[in-house]
């Protein structure tokens, strides 16, 4: 019995021991530069070393640096030269300049900033792809694509990038942490929900796939979500994240909740109050809501402002105080 006690002791040492070595190994790694990163399109940036001054020529791209506490200096800001609402506040806490609104670029402010490291976003209104082999010349440049994947797979691709892969993977597992807590005390609406970006009659309207970004944040906590038909698709171009649908269409949907994006509760009225959609099953049972102005992209500071919501909205008082800053 005793050298059994011993031998299981023994191997709980090494096992200690090896943990660390493998942690300080890993370490090593994340400190080891010049390194090489993986483009959206397939090439091949080397980073020479790790950056201090990063300019990000998207705007979508900025709110995840931000999140990973990634150096960065100045930033494209939207086609209405804002920044997104949801971490405006800590851009400008972080003296982050706002360059040029989304689809100018301006190559001489980017020369004043001397970056070290250039982001550039493959698609979007705020991609600066055509210009890339110009702002190769200034700086290191990498090119990632946020259409086809959470905050969090690109925080950790940025992390990466970055030499902020710590940072990353604990700014991740919060978050995480965070959604397990929050799903163990809603109360949410019995049945399921669709997520819908709402624009009226006489335009294309669109529907969360399961896949999307909005629809993987409510899946999280415990939201059992409605999939749009695939039948639906209002022409040939078709989106990973959204089924862009006919006005018509929306009456098909059979949930008994709707999430609306970029609407708060006030904006859901006209959903909710809609003639054509009255027999809609969540209209029916009043369970309408939206997600907020600032949920039309999903980055860590959009997504704790729609659990805080639901957390408002679907939990008791004591559960209140797991309501994020």
């Amino acid at each position: 019995m005793r050298i059994n006690i011993a031998m299981k002791n023994i191997f709980i040492l090494l096992s200690v021991i090896l943990g660390c070595l493998f942690s300080g190994l890993v370490s090593a790694q994340q400190n080891v530069w010049p390194r090489t990163f993986q483009n959206a399109d397939g090439s091949i940036t080397t980073i020479p070393s790790q950056p201090k001054r990063i300019l990000s020529t998207a705007v979508t791209v900025t709110g995840t640096l931000l999140a990973i506490d990634a150096p960065v200096i100045a930033s494209a800001a939207t086609t209405q030269s804002t920044f997104f609402e949801q971490w405006r506040k800590l851009a400008e806490l972080r003296q982050v300049k706002k360059l040029w609104p989304a689809g100018s670029v301006d190559l001489e402010s980017v020369y004043v900033e001397q970056p070290d490291l250039i982001v550039v976003s493959m698609i979007g209104a705020d991609s600066a792809r055509d210009q890339i082999p110009l702002l190769q010349a200034i700086a290191p440049t990498i090119l990632v694509d946020y259409s086809d994947q959470t905050w969090q797979s690109l925080a950790q691709q940025l992390g990466l990038a970055t030499g902020l892969e710590e940072q990353a993977e604990r700014t991740i597992h919060n978050f995480e942490q965070w959604t397990k807590q929050v799903r163990d005390v809603l109360d949410l609406p019995k049945g399921r929900a669709n997520i819908v970006s709402y624009h009226g009659p006489g335009v294309v309207n669109a529907v969360a796939k399961a896949q999307s970004a909005h629809a993987q944040l409510l899946q999280s906590v415990g939201v059992v979500l409605e999939e749009p038909d695939p039948a639906w698709q209002a022409g040939s171009i078709v989106h990973r994240d959204f089924l862009r649908i006919h006005y018509e269409h929306l009456t098909q949907l059979q949930a008994e909740t709707t999430f609306l994006i970029t609407m708060t509760d006030q904006q859901a009225q006209a959903f909710l109050h809609d003639p054509i959609l009255k027999n809609l099953p969540s209209i029916q049972r009043k369970q309408v809501y939206g997600l907020g102005e600032n949920s039309f992209r999903i980055d860590l500071f959009s997504a704790r402002e729609i659990i805080n919501s639901l957390l408002r909205r679907f939990a008791g008082e004591q559960a209140q105080s797991l309501v994020m800053p």
